[in-house]
C-alpha cells in the first residue's frame, strides 16, 4: 500500500506545473539566456516614457536599464507594465526587474523587494488655470473639493490617510484623473515631480500647486520578486556604482530630474 501511495504521489506531482526552487538564481538565468527583461510604465514622463510619434522609450530608468544590460553583457528587452499591474508582472515573472521609479511604500514592501533608492519626490497637485477654488496648497483639503488619484499609485494610500475634508476620487488610470480635472469634475489630481513636468510641458490648461512645506517625500527605486539574494546584491552593486561614477547624475541631468536625485 505504501508503495502504491508513493507511486501515486509521484504521478500526481508530474502533472503539476513546475515551480522554480527557492535557490533558483535569476542572475544565472539572465546570463544563460543573454537577455534582461525590464518592466517599464511607458507613460511616465522623464522616467520611462514612450513617444507616441516615434514609439521610442526615453527617461532616466530607460537609460539606466541600458547601462545595466551593458554591465551584465546581455541584450535588453522592455516589457510594458503599470503600477496597477506591478505585483502581477513582477511576481508573475514577466520581467526580471521593474525599473520605473517605483515608490517604496509599506504596502509594496510586503510583496516586493527594492533596491536602494535613486530618486525621491514629494507630492504635487495639478489643477486647471481656470479653477478659482484652488489657489494654493491649503485650499486642497477643504469641504467640497474633489481630489483625484490614480488607482495603484502611491498617492492613493497617502491621500486616503491625509485628507480630512476633501473628497477622494480613485480613478482607473492616470489619464482618467487628468480628464476629471480638465473637465471640472475634480479640482486637482495628485502626482509627483516627474509627472508634473509632463503636464506643464504638454497641457496648456494645467497649473501646478506645490506644497508650502514638505508634505510626503517618497523614495523611488527598482523592484524585484522577494528572495534571490544574488540578484538583489548585483542590482545594489549597480546602483552604488552609477552613483559613484556619475552615470546616475548624468541621466538625471539629461531628463531634468536633478532636484529629486538621491546621490548617496
Amino acid at each position: 500500500m505504501r508503495r502504491l501511495a508513493l507511486l501515486a504521489a509521484v504521478a500526481l506531482a508530474s502533472l503539476l506545473p513546475s515551480v522554480p526552487a527557492a535557490s533558483d538564481n535569476r542572475l544565472e538565468r539572465i546570463r544563460a539566456s543573454a537577455a534582461l527583461r525590464v518592466c517599464v510604465w511607458p507613460d511616465y514622463y522623464g522616467i520611462s516614457w514612450r513617444n507616441p510619434k516615434t514609439g521610442e522609450l526615453s527617461g532616466i530608468d530607460v537609460d539606466l536599464a541600458h547601462e545595466l544590460a551593458k554591465d551584465l553583457g546581455v541584450a535588453l528587452e522592455f516589457v510594458d507594465s503599470a503600477f496597477s499591474r506591478l505585483f502581477d508582472d513582477v511576481l508573475g515573472d514577466r520581467c526580471d526587474v521593474a525599473m520605473f521609479a517605483i515608490g517604496i511604500t509599506p504596502q509594496r514592501q510586503e510583496k516586493l523587494r527594492f533596491t536602494s533608492p535613486h530618486l525621491a519626490s514629494d507630492i504635487y497637485a495639478i489643477t486647471t488655470r481656470s479653477n478659482r477654488r484652488i489657489r494654493n496648497w491649503d485650499d486642497i483639503d477643504q469641504p467640497g473639493v474633489v481630489v483625484a488619484v490614480a488607482k495603484g499609485t502611491l498617492h492613493e494610500p497617502v491621500m486616503r490617510d491625509k485628507l480630512r475634508h476633501a473628497q477622494l476620487a480613485v480613478l482607473a488610470s492616470p489619464h482618467a484623473r487628468e480628464q476629471e480635472v480638465e473637465s471640472g469634475r475634480a479640482d486637482v489630481f495628485m502626482t509627483d515631480f516627474p509627472y508634473s513636468r509632463r503636464m506643464l510641458d504638454n497641457a496648456a490648461w494645467a497649473r501646478l500647486v506645490s506644497p508650502t512645506a514638505t508634505y510626503h517625500i517618497t523614495p523611488y527605486a527598482w523592484a524585484i520578486a522577494p528572495g534571490d539574494d544574488a540578484w538583489h546584491q548585483r542590482l545594489e552593486q549597480f546602483v552604488d556604482t552609477i552613483k559613484r561614477d556619475g552615470r546616475l547624475a548624468e541621466a538625471a541631468r539629461r531628463h531634468g530630474l536633478e532636484p529629486i536625485l538621491v546621490r548617496r
